[in-house]
């Protein structure tokens, strides 16, 4: 559940308030989980709320937003092209493979495959900007993604995840378009209207957005926390696939397409990380928690090892250009 969405902003207040909270936010993250897996009767009540909460994360997200944004794909249609048809042919067939290579639970499988299913987690804009990658294309990507989440999550998920549970796609839609892309046209048109008292609170965007996540994923972990001691290493290690398995091919995507290296380094983060967060609301609402549950680890977990990952392609950036 990417800090969703954490784009650097042209101000240095902005960018620096971002890269703290995606510094922060996998810290904060797993707080909530141990607070939800810690008291779970004061959390398993409030997931009617899931959706809510997503809609506040995805607001936010229409607020950082600008025309900008869209007019970064009509530059570049080839390479954007390149990494929606990555992030959606990739991150699916990966929750799918996975899923049936460890033999996971109905519940679990379906879950894998839905965080598969979902746009481009939000934090990798920013993720991507420390990596010294095209931050440009990274937003563009994530921006399309998320547009184009209801017209292709359900089926997605329909067509991978409807061997392990059934899977109601027209139900699937409308939830997308209430939860996810009507709040964001909204933040977007505020942006519009009202954008000198918007540009005033940027810095505080990516710390709501990831106080909210927060409080979805310890949502999640109360519903399943009875089945979390038997299920969590068999999660995690699905997560850790699913996610460096992402990042590499995402990786080897630009690289095969030759768009250069920081333009590949965007992909790596646009394929492998995830919109944890909508997959979550998703599992919950139409699964159960417990499907809801690889979402929840997914939200940690990319964000550590988005970080290190940006680390570590930042310094032989850096090597690179002194050489």
């Amino acid at each position: 559940m990417q800090t969703e969405q954490l784009i650097p902003q042209p101000t240095d207040t902005g960018n620096r308030a971002a890269r703290l909270a995606v510094t922060v936010f996998p810290v904060l993250v797993l707080a909530a989980g141990g607070i939800g897996l810690a008291l779970p009767d004061a959390f398993v009540s409030w997931k009617t709320n899931v959706p809510y909460l997503l809609g506040v994360v995805m607001f936010c997200m229409g607020l950082t937003m600008t025309p900008h944004d869209f007019k970064g794909v009509a530059k570049r249609p080839w390479a954007v092209g390149l990494g929606l048809v990555a992030h959606y042919v990739i991150m699916p067939g990966l929750g799918w493979l996975i899923a049936n290579a460890l033999d996971l639970p109905p519940q679990l499988a379906a879950g894998v495959i839905l965080v598969g299913c979902a746009p481009s987690g939000t934090a990798s804009n920013v993720v991507t900007y420390l990596a010294r990658g095209d931050v440009a294309l990274s937003v563009s990507v994530a921006t399309v993604s998320t547009v184009l989440a209801p017209l292709v999550t359900p089926p997605l998920t329909l067509l991978l995840a409807g061997e392990f549970l059934p899977v109601d796609a027209g139900s699937m839609v409308t939830d997308i378009l209430k939860t996810v892309l009507l709040p964001v046209i909204a933040g977007l048109v505020v942006r519009l209207v009202l954008g000198r008292y918007v540009d005033r609170v940027l810095g505080v965007l990516p710390w709501l957005s990831a106080l909210t996540i927060a409080v979805i994923v310890a949502v999640v972990v109360a519903g399943s926390a009875t089945a979390i001691k038997s299920a969590a290493g068999l999660v995690l290690l699905a997560v850790v696939l699913h996610n460096g398995l992402g990042l590499a091919l995402g990786y080897g995507a630009g690289k095969l397409a030759r768009l250069g290296a920081p333009a590949s380094r965007a992909m790596a983060f646009e394929v492998g990380m995830q919109n944890s967060g909508l997959a979550a609301s998703l599992a919950t609402a139409h699964f159960s928690p417990l499907a809801a549950l690889p979402a929840a680890v997914f939200s940690v977990w990319h964000n550590v090892s988005g970080a290190l990952v940006a680390a570590w392609m930042s310094y032989r950036a850096r090597r690179a250009e002194q050489a």
